[in-house]
């Protein structure tokens, strides 16, 4: 009797036994990209920018505890920020042809929303400023690296990978940001830092990727700017840590996609009958 790769069956061969015809369906490599070097350092950017933004936002939390920056500056430099986004993130639907309502109803709609979060932020202050209160400053802020490690970690790049959750990495960035706002002195400090995580860690990824799907060279400014910015910021706060951010961002954008390249040709992934099925499940949405 010919063996067939049946599981339940007794055919008379010992259970462990295969003949040549088992790896006739051997793929090896099967979905291995052949990567451009120089795309790849264009990819990259989307990396650089994100840690420049939790590295903004952490001066940006030094300057109001020292006391070089008031709450009120901050918090009218947040509102205006986020207007001229809101301007900048319609003018690129438009150049993408996404259709864009221009009505008053619109707009007023996005009014009643930012008035409703800030009303409800700034009713919650008292309540996060007083949050960590028995809490030592060295654990705050050991537990303020490890989420923002986090949230750069699961962060969405724009790849489909196991580890990316967008809804973890904010959640994670907002941790953090509240464990920093609990060290500050007063209640409009917390209001002020909590909004300006909002506008770093929620609004301003998402014109970011209006941005850099407009022009390829709208990408290369974001990320050269954003590079300059938390660099010469930082700068202002530490010397020293702002030569090891300026070396971070050298190496993920230089460095790690030359070794990506590198390592490719060792890649040995095989695919064949004894991988397990898997299983797609489609919904239909039924009105």
């Amino acid at each position: 009797m010919p063996w067939r790769k049946v599981l339940y069956e007794d055919q008379g061969y010992p259970d462990n036994y295969v003949d040549s015809s088992f790896l006739e369906q051997l793929q090896k490599n099967l979905n291995t990209r052949s990567y451009d070097y120089w795309n790849t350092v264009y990819e990259s950017g989307a990396v650089t920018d994100h840690i420049s933004a939790t590295c903004l936002f952490v001066v940006t939390f030094v300057y109001l505890e020292s006391g070089v920056l008031s709450p009120k500056l901050l918090i009218l430099l947040t509102v205006a920020s986020c207007f001229l986004g809101y301007i900048a993130y319609a003018a690129c639907a438009v150049h993408l042809g996404e259709t864009v309502h221009k009505s008053h109803l619109h707009v007023w709609i996005v009014i009643r929303t930012a008035v409703v979060f800030l009303l409800f932020t700034f009713s919650l202050s008292p309540i996060l400023y007083t949050l960590t209160e028995s809490v030592s400053t060295d654990t705050i802020y050991a537990m303020t690296v490890f989420m923002f490690a986090g949230n750069i970690l699961v962060f969405d790049y724009g790849t489909t990978a196991a580890i990316v959750s967008e809804s973890m990495s904010f959640n994670l960035a907002m941790f953090g940001s509240m464990c920093l706002a609990s060290r500050l002195t007063t209640v409009l400090h917390t209001f002020s830092i909590v909004s300006f995580a909002v506008e770093v860690f929620a609004l301003w990824p998402e014109l970011r990727r209006k941005v850099n799907a407009t022009h390829r060279g709208c990408k290369m400014g974001v990320s050269c700017g954003s590079v300059l910015v938390s660099v010469s910021a930082l700068w202002s706060v530490s010397t020293v840590a702002a030569v090891l951010l300026g070396m971070v961002h050298f190496v993920v954008t230089f460095l790690c996609p030359r070794w990506l390249i590198q390592l490719q040709p060792y890649k040995n992934n095989i695919q064949g009958p004894w991988d397990e099925v898997s299983i797609v499940e489609k919904m239909e949405v039924r009105m």
